[in-house]
């Protein structure tokens, strides 16, 4: 494939911590991106606890509301930098 990024739908994401093919999936294709140097995108990421797992699982991007509100851009950058401090 001849793109840049790959988002993950927000259906796979919404139910991750509960639903184990949600979890193999999300795994799966972080790492078929990864080898073929795609980054990855989870969208509907509504909780801050997802975030560590999406870490652990390779994906390089969230968006959604545990990482902020829509906004403008001044304010989105700021909203960004305080959502990620905890899991870095």
């Amino acid at each position: 494939m001849n793109v840049d990024y790959i988002k993950i739908a927000g259906s796979f994401i919404k139910n991750l911590r509960q639903n184990v093919n949600d979890q193999l999936f999300v795994k799966a294709i972080s790492d078929v991106a990864r080898g073929m140097g795609i980054k990855t995108i989870a969208e509907f990421v509504e909780c801050v606890e997802l975030l560590p797992v999406l870490k652990e699982y390779g994906v390089d991007y969230a968006q959604g509301y545990a990482i902020g509100r829509p906004a403008p851009a001044p304010e989105y950058k700021g909203a960004m930098t305080d959502a990620l401090k905890d899991i870095e």
